[in-house]
C-alpha cells in the first residue's frame, strides 16, 4: 500500500486544534493499515519524526432518515505524536 493511499485526510475539529499544542495530529486512514504503516506514511509524506502513533476504530452510529434505519460508516483513525520542535505544514496552514 503506498503512503497516499494509507491517509485519506487530516481531521480538523475543535479537539484536534487543541491537541495540536502537544503535538499531536489526527489523521483518518484506511481501515486495513496498521501502526507501523502508518508511522512510515506520515514520516514520507510529511518529513517528520514521529515518536508514537495509537489507532482508533471509529464505529458506525445509528442514523434516521425519514423512516428508514441505517447506521453511517465505520472507519479508522489514527493519532500521530511529533517530538518538541517539529510540525506539520498542512494543520499550520503553510
Amino acid at each position: 500500500m503506498d503512503a497516499d493511499q494509507i491517509i485519506i485526510e487530516p481531521l480538523l475539529t475543535e479537539k484536534t486544534n487543541r491537541m495540536r499544542e502537544e503535538q499531536t495530529y489526527s489523521f483518518r486512514v484506511d481501515p486495513r493499515a496498521n501502526k507501523l504503516q502508518i508511522r512510515a506514511a506520515v514520516e514520507t509524506l510529511f518529513g517528520v519524526h514521529p515518536t508514537d502513533c495509537r489507532v482508533v476504530n471509529v464505529k458506525p452510529k445509528p442514523k434516521r432518515v425519514r423512516y428508514r434505519k441505517g447506521f453511517t460508516a465505520s472507519w479508522k483513525k489514527a493519532i500521530v505524536t511529533l517530538p518538541p520542535g517539529e510540525s506539520i505544514g498542512i494543520f499550520e496552514g503553510a
